[in-house]
């Protein structure tokens, strides 16, 4: 990537204050299981030219480094913590519950081994997962209070999402219901708006890097492929296959469209249990994205309704043919599909052009969000989404004072 990325600053833990005892009691919050597909996958040919969860042994001590602490900052170190049972296992180390010693603090210590980080040349991600979401102020985001290390390796200091991957949730539920479905993706819709307001792109949506905290809030975790872009456009291919959009796949330029790709893919799986583009192997999932061969299950693939729309119409019983769609439909959804509207909104996520994709902010006033979604939620998500609105026309008023007082002058 052509910017330059962030240095490395050691952080203070300022977010660390007495709270969360009750966390300590909570339920396990595993980590990522095995991945449906890779988490960088491999360039389909348009974009080439572009661009067993084991349980570990909690960290022993090492010596810290002889960094010193920016002016005014504690550095923090190993022996800040009481280190308990691991929460899962990952490429570069394992996340362990953990309590800060001098308040009771619980959080989730993520253990990064700087070798392993160093062989697989992700250094500058790093930096750059640090970097943004330690600034990340939002209560669908997880947390990121701060970091510090040794010879060896990097300590995170995360929030505690004490429910887990939502992910197993899926896995365990199957799917979930429209209730729920609207719900997470009403929260998840003001989050990632309020990354993109701060010009940042996650570009990872998908469940397994959601988390669940102790009241059932989701929260967006992860920012591994994330970036910070206030051009707003990148070409770099990443995330995760069934989660990218046409865009990404052609090797075009791409921005904050594909959050909300992300977004419509992941409001599918909710709803239907898996990503509707899946194919046998990855260049027809490619060729999928592309055409945006979007089915819902119970639906004919598009050749087969063309052919039964035209045998309908020669034996002049178009009424009939529509007749027999609606019934399919209804057939469907004794089945275990969703709503119209539902429907609805997913096409209004999944569309090819990222311009004519359902803005994020207006995800709230979606008739299927307005009838699903809790209350609460809802509410918040209106009001964020009109703070937002109402900032970016102040913004604006003020960009076009500037150039009226500057054409005066220059008159």
């Amino acid at each position: 990537m052509a910017t330059k990325q962030p240095q490395l600053q050691q952080g203070s833990g300022a977010g660390l204050t007495t709270a969360a005892a009750a966390a300590a009691a909570a339920a396990r919050a595993p980590l990522r299981p095995a991945n449906r597909g890779p988490s960088n996958p491999a360039p389909p040919p348009a974009a080439a030219a572009a661009a067993t969860t084991k349980a570990a042994p909690a960290p022993a001590a090492a010596a810290p480094s002889s960094k010193p602490a920016p002016s005014g900052r504690r550095a923090w170190t190993l022996d800040d913590f009481d280190v308990g049972r691991p929460l899962g296992r990952g490429k570069f180390g394992a996340v362990y519950l953990a309590r800060e010693r001098g308040s009771g603090f619980v959080v989730a210590l993520k253990v990064l081994h700087k070798q392993q980080l160093a062989a697989s040349r992700v250094e500058h991600q790093l930096r750059r997962e640090v970097e943004i979401q330690s600034h990340l102020r939002h209560p669908n985001v997880l947390r990121l209070f701060g970091y510090f290390h040794d010879r060896e390796r990097v300590f995170l200091i995360l929030e505690y999402a004490a429910k887990g991957e939502l992910y197993k949730e899926l896995q365990r539920a199957g799917r979930f219901s429209e209730q729920r479905a609207a719900t997470h993706v009403a929260a998840l819709a003001g989050a990632l708006a309020y990354c993109h307001a701060k010009h940042v792109f996650h570009r990872d949506i998908k469940p397994e890097n959601l988390l669940v905290g102790l009241s059932g809030q989701v929260k967006i975790a992860d920012f591994g492929w994330s970036v910070h872009a206030p051009s707003g456009r990148r070409r770099t291919l990443c995330g995760t296959l069934d989660y990218l959009p046409p865009e990404m796949v052609e090797g075009r330029e791409h921005g904050p469209g594909v959050d909300v790709w992300g977004l419509g893919v992941l409001a599918y799986e909710f709803l239907f249990g898996g990503p509707p583009f899946e194919a046998a192997g990855h260049q027809e999932t490619y060729r999928r994205i592309v055409r945006v061969d979007l089915r819902f299950p119970g639906e004919e693939p598009p050749q087969q309704q063309q052919a039964g729309a035209a045998a309908g119409g020669a034996g002049g019983g178009g009424g009939a043919g529509g007749a027999a769609a609606a019934a399919g439909g209804g057939a469907a959804a004794a089945g275990g599909s969703a709503s119209a509207a539902a429907r609805d909104f997913v096409r209004a996520m999944l569309r090819r052009d990222p311009a004519s994709r359902l803005p994020l902010d207006e995800v709230c006033e979606h008739p299927w969000i307005v009838a699903n979604a809790d209350a609460a939620v809802l509410q918040l998500a209106q009001q964020q989404a009109a703070c937002r609105r109402a900032a970016a026309a102040a913004a604006g008023a003020v960009g076009a004072a500037g150039v009226t007082g500057a054409a005066g002058a220059g008159a």
